[in-house]
């Protein structure tokens, strides 16, 4: 593939940009052909934006002069705009249908598959996830620490660690016999409202930064007991309850209706996935605030699989149940007036083609603009840091990404990101 003039000045712009971490006060000018700023507004003419400090610290109408000093980036043929988040990713997983592979593999390997996916995902334009169930013990949170830092490129990692489970449900370790079951079996998992909080309890002191609960059965676990509540009102309300006194919010994956209602009563922020989402599950939504999180891209993936040998025969009857109503759950939610914001499961899909989700997401009825929202300030108020990414103003974080073309008007060309900058830093 042929690289253009532009290209290379892009990369060594990139490189020196990378040799001084935001940490020594270093300065980087961005000249963009269109700005924008903010998913309700509009895309500027050329401008220039002012990094310092991995901080925005002005953007000004035209291509100014740079300081001496300071790093340019010349970027004159695309749009600039704030990173994408994502509020559903599992980074320490790839796709697979080997379940039995729980057993033969180390902790190890889910520290090294988290470093590989976070670059994947920051390189397609996701410059913050929200990580909601990891493979072992304590790997996203050294995979947010070694972001942060800079020690390994990706993006801003907000993580739940590990799920909170009931035993036997979806997201325990099911499929084994007895003796190797209880020894894969998950630490996180509860029965009874005292247990479950505890289990609460925890998942913050080993820094979660919120609580996942699956709700409801699962579609890719080696259970086939229907896509209904498993946790109890009791337990669920204790989790919430626990949750909220130690300032942490409540995810919870569900499918079913009756397990999408009674988890948005408890109190949880979000419901991932709403599969079977109905009309009475809605309004207790409405009147919770609760927001979904439709994980559109999970369901292509896991339907591409089918027929394949990829999934044991427990685990495809349920993935064929599921994807008839998948097409519908954007639709259905708009039509009860839900709230979504934007999340793929990635990890169920390859890393790195999170951005499917967009298009997904249009043809469910959203217009660009709603899309593009859904995945900038609507998804940063979901994580509570609507003051620091989502948009491209003065104090906020240079979490930036450049495309060409307008994705106000065709939110699909954010599935080919050109440019990226996490916290400041150049992704290359």
């Amino acid at each position: 593939m042929k690289r253009t003039l532009l290209g290379f000045r892009i990369a060594a712009a990139a490189a020196a940009a990378m040799l001084t971490t935001p940490s020594m006060a270093e300065t980087v000018i961005i000249h963009a052909g269109s700005v924008v700023a903010d998913a309700d507004g509009a895309a500027s003419g050329p401008a220039t934006i002012t990094v310092t400090n991995g901080k925005i610290v002005s953007i000004a109408e035209g291509f100014t002069p740079t300081p001496e000093g300071a790093t340019m980036i010349h970027l004159p043929d695309h749009t600039v705009l704030p990173g994408l988040v994502d509020l559903h990713t599992h980074l320490s997983g790839d796709p697979s249908g080997e379940f039995w592979r729980a057993a033969t593999t180390p902790p190890e390997w889910y520290v090294l598959l988290a470093a590989k996916n976070a670059r994947a995902t920051a390189k397609a334009g996701f410059t913050t996830v929200r990580d909601l169930g990891s493979r072992t013990d304590q790997v996203m949170q050294m995979l947010r620490r070694a972001t942060e830092e800079g020690v390994v490129p990706g993006p801003r990692v907000v993580t739940s660690a590990r799920t909170i489970a009931i035993v036997g449900g979806h997201g325990d370790t099911n499929g084994f016999r007895r003796g190797v079951g209880e020894i894969l079996s998950s630490d996180f998992t509860c029965t009874g409202p005292v247990a479950c909080a505890e289990m609460v309890r925890t998942a913050s002191k080993y820094g979660a930064d919120l609580i996942k609960i699956t709700a409801t059965g699962g579609v890719l676990s080696q259970q086939g007991r229907g896509l209904e509540a498993h946790f109890s009102d009791p337990e669920m309300k204790a989790i919430v309850d626990t949750a909220t006194s130690l300032g942490l919010k409540v995810a919870a994956h569900a499918h079913g209706a009756r397990g999408i209602e009674a988890a948005a009563r408890a109190g949880v922020q979000t419901i991932e996935h709403g599969t079977y989402i109905d009309e009475q599950a809605a309004r207790v939504m409405r009147e919770k605030g609760t927001i979904l999180v439709p994980t559109l891209m999970a369901f292509q993936g896991i339907k591409e699989n089918i027929g394949t040998g990829f999934y044991t025969p427990v685990v495809e009857e349920k993935v064929r149940a599921v994807g008839p109503f998948a097409e519908s759950i954007v639709e259905r939610a708009r039509k009860w007036g839900v709230k979504l914001a934007f999340g793929t499961d990635a990890g169920v899909f390859p890393h790195g083609q999170n951005a499917g989700e967009l298009a997904l997401m249009k043809k469910g009825g959203m217009s660009d603009r709603q899309v593009l929202a859904s995945a900038t300030t609507v998804a940063a108020q979901v994580l509570g840091l609507e003051n620091e990414i989502g948009r491209i103003a003065p104090g906020y974080s240079a979490d930036i990404i450049a495309v060409k073309g307008n994705p106000l008007t065709d939110v699909t060309v954010l599935e080919n990101v050109d440019w990226v900058m996490v916290r400041g830093r150049v992704v290359e």
